[in-house]
């Protein structure tokens, strides 16, 4: 007689050390299941989350809980409709096409040469703390045409968001400190806003502060809550991603040596880290009405957790869904940054990422300069450090050994 597991607790140290083995046992046990540690019902199975993203009737009416405290106002991802529609149209330019290739991808390329610059000659380095945590912040600060001088108070604040956001357990000086931080930040931004709508430059606020579609504006309001949330979504993705292309390929050497020799497949190891340690573990979404998944029917109003680490196991998805490959051809690299992805760490439908391309931009950037730079490296520490986190997830640390004497033979 076959004894079928308990379901496992997101909230307990053993999920946190690792959730794979838990998210197997809710794909395969409990589908739909309403998690008492967090008041929410939790999915697992690919073609469930998939539904969730793009389904109208799953709306995003619960940021104004989880997203609106910390970002001071309404941000993208809680606007549907027309609202959406206008307010995406104001900020979509600059993260995309022209402006993307010819104003900020050379402002991606020096950030990135100046922090590999720092430790170019080391015997070793920490990927984490010394590159993928720095890069993209530091990329948010030039794109708005703030103060260079202010790159650390940008990272301070940008770890206090996300960590509201990744509080799930709802510690207190968590949110203490995630919400004095909405106030730090608004209070820098606000005579800035009003200095660029007198006189706008050609970065990327002064370009949100004129923006107009159909009669609608950006307000101070809007400006600092997209800033915010620009840090957080733009920064926790790159930053995680970066570290796991470099974990995950130096846990596969052959894949590693295959990405050196055809530069073409950085995207496609990008990709399938977003697969296989996906950097946004989790997302929420909440139906307007009754809805019907695998397991059984979610209530309306209530409270949905997409697991995308776990959907992208999905062995009805994938092929070998626990094994790093990024020559799998169930994702297509060419359009893995897309709205038509073959993947969920993006979301899907009208709330795709808005900043994907710039995304990919940093990361492919950041990974290429860092093979040109040491095209012999290892791990420091002879195997892979662990990853860490639960609604985002990689590893706090990436110690690299360089071996200068090989790279400069």
């Amino acid at each position: 007689m076959t004894t079928i597991p308990q379901p496992p607790d997101i909230l307990s140290p053993d999920f946190a050390a690792d959730p794979y083995p838990a998210y197997r046992v809710l794909r395969e046990h409990y589908p739909l299941f309403h998690d008492p540690g967090t008041g929410s019902y939790l999915i697992s199975r690919y073609e469930d989350v998939q539904r969730a993203f793009r389904e109208p009737v799953f709306t995003t009416d619960n940021y104004a809980w989880q997203l609106e405290p910390v970002h001071g106002g309404r941000t993208l991802p809680q606007m549907s409709g027309h609202e959406h529609a206008v307010r995406r149209a104001l900020v979509a330019p600059a993260f995309r096409g022209r402006d993307l290739r010819e104003r900020f991808l050379p402002v991606i390329e020096s950030n990135a040469r100046e922090l590999i610059d720092a430790f170019r000659d080391a015997d070793e380095a920490d990927l984490v703390a010394q590159f993928a945590t720095r890069l993209p912040v530091n990329v948010i600060v030039d794109m708005l045409g703030l103060d260079r001088a202010d790159y650390d108070r940008f990272h301070t604040w940008y770890g206090a968001v996300v960590a509201f956001l990744a509080n799930i357990s709802q510690d207190p000086d968590v949110t203490a400190v995630g919400l004095r931080t909405t106030e730090e930040l608004a209070a820098h931004l606000l005579p800035v806003i009003q200095e660029r709508r007198a006189a706008p430059g050609d970065d990327l606020l002064s370009g949100l502060c004129t923006a107009e579609i159909d009669g609608t504006r950006m307000s101070d309001r809007d400006i600092t809550a997209f800033v915010s949330l620009l840090l957080a979504a733009g920064g926790e993705t790159t930053d995680k991603a970066i570290a796991g292309v470099f974990r995950n390929l130096l846990a596969h050497p052959d894949q590693l040596a295959a990405v050196q020799a055809d530069r073409g497949l950085v995207p496609a190891a990008f990709a399938e880290t977003l697969r296989y340690t996906p950097p946004i573990q989790m997302i929420m979404r909440q139906p307007a009405e009754d809805v019907t998944l695998s397991g059984g029917t979610v209530p309306a109003g209530s409270t949905v957790t997409c697991l995308i680490g776990a959907a992208h196991r999905d062995e009805r998805r994938y092929a070998r869904a626990d094994t790093f490959d990024i020559f799998r051809t169930e994702i297509a690299a060419a359009g893995a940054f897309s709205a038509a992805a073959d993947h969920v760490a993006f979301g899907l439908g009208r709330h795709f990422c808005v900043g994907a391309l710039l995304a990919k931009a940093e990361v492919e950037v950041g990974v290429n300069q860092l093979l040109d730079a040491f095209p012999f490296m290892d791990f420091a520490e002879g195997a892979a450090p662990a990853e860490v986190g639960v609604f985002t997830r990689g590893p706090s640390r990436l110690r690299v050994r360089l071996t200068p004497g090989r790279r400069r033979g």
